[in-house]
Formats: C-alpha cells, sequence, structure tokens
C-alpha cells in the first residue's frame, strides 16, 4: 500500500509536467509491465530489454510492480528490470523498502540491488543506520550478494561514527564468511 502511494505521487508529478496527459512512454511502460507476466519467456525477456531501454522513468512502475505483483515470477522479472537499470534505481528502491515492509518486496529489491552491484554499495551501507531491523537485514543480505567488492567499503565503515553502521558492517561481513571474515580479522589486528 505505501509504494502504491509513492508510485502514485511520482506519476501525479509526470502526470501534472505532461499537461495532465499521459504520455507514450508511460503507456509502453505499463504495456512492457504487463509482458513481464507472459507465458512467453521470450516476451518477458523482451520486456527487461526494452524497460532497461526507457530506463529512469519506468522505475516507479517497476518497483509498484514488485509490490504489487500476484506472483514470484512477475516479481522476479520486475525486479531484473530494475537490476538492468541500474543507477537510476538505487536511491528509489531503498526509499521504498524503507516504506514497504512486504518481506516478498525487500526480498526481491535487496536481490535487485544487488544486481546492480558496485554503485549500489555505499546507498546500501548508508541505509543501515535506521532503526528497522528487518530492513538492514535485508540490505545486508545484498551487499552480501555483491560479495568481495563491497569488503573493502565495509572494512572502512568499521570505523564509522554511527555505532549501528559499524554493527552492520561487522555482521554483514561476518555473514560473508570466507568472502568477509579474512579482511575483517586482518584489520583488527592493524588496529590492536
Amino acid at each position: 500500500m505505501e509504494t502504491t502511494i509513492w508510485y502514485s505521487a511520482q506519476i501525479s508529478d509526470t502526470y501534472v509536467r505532461n499537461g495532465g496527459t499521459m504520455n507514450n512512454t508511460d503507456e509502453k511502460i505499463q504495456e512492457f509491465i504487463a509482458a513481464l507476466g507472459d507465458p512467453s519467456l521470450e516476451k518477458r525477456h523482451e520486456a527487461v530489454s526494452a524497460l532497461r531501454e526507457i530506463g529512469e522513468p519506468a522505475v516507479a512502475p517497476l518497483i509498484t510492480a514488485v509490490a504489487d505483483a500476484q506472483d514470484n515470477d512477475r516479481r522476479w522479472y520486475a525486479a531484473v528490470s530494475l537490476s538492468r537499470i541500474g543507477v537510476p534505481a538505487i536511491a528509489p528502491l531503498i526509499a521504498a523498502m524503507e516504506v514497504h515492509t512486504s518481506r516478498d518486496f525487500r526480498k526481491y529489491a535487496a536481490a535487485a540491488l544487488g544486481e546492480i552491484g558496485v554503485p549500489a554499495i555505499d546507498a546500501l551501507i548508508d541505509g543501515m543506520a535506521g532503526d528497522d531491523r528487518e530492513l538492514r537485514g535485508f540490505l545486508s543480505q545484498a551487499l552480501c550478494r555483491i560479495g568481495k567488492p563491497a569488503v573493502e567499503p565495509l572494512i572502512r565503515r568499521l570505523g564509522d561514527d554511527n555505532e549501528v553502521i559499524r554493527s552492520c558492517a561487522t555482521l554483514t561481513l561476518w555473514q560473508m564468511g570466507e568472502t568477509g571474515l579474512p579482511p575483517m580479522v586482518k584489520n583488527v589486528q592493524e588496529e590492536e
């Protein structure tokens, strides 16, 4: 519900900018999002590619598609589309995760952020500063999905002024296992 409200505000802004009419791109975005549930795998892949090409204007509708999907296939293809759009999807995805508490939504949003990879690392770590423990867990999962490229930024945050960030960085490195533990131990030994 909250994501739908957030998306409605985004649509209202677009609607006003377009002089009170939906433009061709908005209609195409909705058609491609509908195609994410098509029985044809080829049509779903074509829709993902088309949404990636549209880019930033497709982000808000795709976030709503992840939130409102009636099945995990649609949710997955919407999340894949967001990951393919990349950087323009990072901040809106994290903002939507803050207001939308559905575990399914957060799981797929975190997967999309993890697939975006390196450009999302700092925003994911910064997002851990909030009070929402469950959200921090999903952001940590995204960092684990990114893997080795996230290790050095997490190591740097072990000395962060924010105690929650320090704790989350430590726990995320621990969750990474062989990827995160040795650099974390080395960092602690160097500090002693």
